[in-house]
C-alpha cells in the first residue's frame, strides 16, 4: 500500500458521506481500540466545571519525576541542567543524588514527554505524574 500524506487523507475523508464517515470511524475505534467521543467528552466537561471521571483522565499539567539516575549519572545531571534554566551544577547533581525527586512540576503534556525523553536517553528512570 502507497502512504498518503495528511492531504491526500483530508482529500479522501472529504469525499465521504456521513455515513461512510461514520462506518469508518467504527472500524477505526475496533481495530486500534480507542474512542474518538473520549475526547470531545472531556473538552465539554472540562469548562463546565464537571469534576467528573473525564475531566480527571485528561490531564492538562504534569510533573516529571526523576525516579533514578541509572549508570550515566553525568549524562543525567547534564540533561537536568538543559531541562531546567537557571540550575547550576550543584543544584543539578543533588536534585539527581537525591532522586526519586520533581524535575519539573505542571508543565503541559507536550513538555513533560519532551523532558522525560531526554532523561531516559540519558539513562534515567522517569514517571510522569
Amino acid at each position: 500500500m502507497a502512504t498518503m500524506s495528511t492531504a491526500d487523507l483530508l482529500e479522501v475523508f472529504k469525499n465521504m458521506t456521513v455515513l461512510e464517515l461514520n462506518e469508518f470511524l467504527k472500524a477505526f475505534e475496533e481495530e486500534f481500540g480507542v474512542t474518538a467521543a473520549a475526547p470531545v467528552a472531556v473538552a465539554a466537561a472540562a469548562p463546565a466545571g464537571g469534576g467528573g471521571e473525564a475531566a480527571v483522565e485528561e490531564q492538562d499539567e504534569f510533573d516529571v519525576v526523576l525516579v533514578a539516575a541509572g549508570d550515566k549519572k553525568i549524562q543525567v545531571i547534564k540533561e537536568v541542567r538543559s531541562i531546567v534554566s537557571g540550575l547550576g551544577l550543584k543544584e543539578a547533581k543533588d536534585l539527581v543524588d537525591s532522586a526519586p525527586k520533581p524535575v519539573l512540576e505542571k508543565v503541559s503534556k507536550e513538555d513533560a514527554e519532551k523532558a522525560k525523553a531526554q532523561l531516559e536517553g540519558a539513562g534515567a528512570s522517569v514517571e510522569l505524574k
